[in-house]
């Protein structure tokens, strides 16, 4: 995302903008509106792989895997943003009926960029934390294989998990599954 603010704007505002845009996509934090940068072949292979692998766990399940479009309002910090991963483990909890923001992840996973890392590792995961439902944030690195969980503790603080190599698993008890990091870059040079 860059840091450079377009304008002012109430969030409803912002959002029957940002709805009709066809092209450009944008986050909305607490009247600022900040323009996206596009994704890379290896950040896209990334989230593809992430994806599947989810989906496949969540067979049967309750739980729905979301990738890139949809956005994520958070009400409390004035804010909305678009993950490049999602889960949602209960009935999603939309924004209104157009059902394209929703309230309640239990699962973010961000896959991070030269130009993304400061602001998804801090102000964008300050903003996240003040999702009620959010119990895991995973920082997955683009160009080598690295991730890092965060999970959030019954008392309220959050717990990292470092992750090295092609052999690692990440557990993830929020959602019951697991990722390989095998898997998460497959196909990534």
């Amino acid at each position: 995302m860059a840091l450079n603010p377009q304008s002012r704007y109430e969030f409803e505002d912002w959002l029957t903008d940002e709805r009709e845009r066809l092209e450009e996509r944008t986050e909305y934090v607490a009247g600022e509106v900040f323009a996206m940068t596009g994704a890379t072949e290896p950040h896209n292979l990334i989230v593809t792989n992430i994806v599947a692998s989810l989906h496949g766990q969540m067979k049967g399940r309750p739980c729905r895997v979301y990738a890139n479009d949809l956005k994520v309002r958070i009400a409390t910090a004035d804010a909305c943003c678009y993950p490049d991963v999602l889960v949602i483990c209960d009935a999603p909890d939309f924004h209104d009926q157009r059902r394209d923001v929703v309230r309640n992840p239990i699962l973010i996973v961000e896959v991070l960029s030269k130009s993304t890392e400061a602001y998804d590792r801090g102000d964008k995961f300050a903003l996240y934390r003040h999702l009620p439902s959010l119990c895991a944030y995973l920082l997955v690195a683009q160009h080598r294989p690295q991730a890092e969980l965060y999970t959030r503790e019954p008392d309220g603080r959050w717990i990292m998990s470092d992750h090295h190599g092609l052999d690692a698993q990440i557990d993830i008890a929020a959602i019951d599954g697991t990722l390989r990091l095998a898997d998460i870059y497959d196909k990534v040079q």
